[in-house]
Parts: C-alpha cells; structure tokens; sequence
C-alpha cells in the first residue's frame, strides 16, 4: 500500500524516489530510464518500485465498520 522507505534486500533509501518516478511514469517515460536516472542500479531496488502497487485509492473507498 505504502511505498516502503527503504528497500527489503539492501537497506537502501527508496522512499523519496517514489514521488519522481510515479509523475514521470504517467507521463509516458519508459520505466528503466526513470530508474536509471534516478540512480537505482541494484535489482532488489528497481523491483521494489517496479512491483509496488498503489492500493491506496482502492482501499478507501470502504468504511471502517
């Protein structure tokens, strides 16, 4: 739901990526670039933000019972 802050395998700080790398995203750019550009050059941190699924939206559509 929440883009982790740091990464699972490495420990390296991905949280404030997250942000740049969404906006850049919806705009069309190819998502290895954006990675690239951003300087995640380990796998376990470009699959954390390639494989994170903003849920958020959906999860507030219902009530809290």
């Amino acid at each position: 739901m929440i883009i982790p802050v740091r990464c699972m395998s490495c420990g390296k700080p991905i949280g404030h990526l997250w942000a740049e790398y969404k906006k850049r995203k919806d705009s069309g750019e190819e998502a290895g670039k954006i990675l690239d550009d951003l300087g995640l050059t380990r796998y376990c941190c470009r699959a954390t933000l390639l494989g994170h699924a903003d849920m958020l939206p959906e999860i507030t559509k219902f009530k809290k019972s």
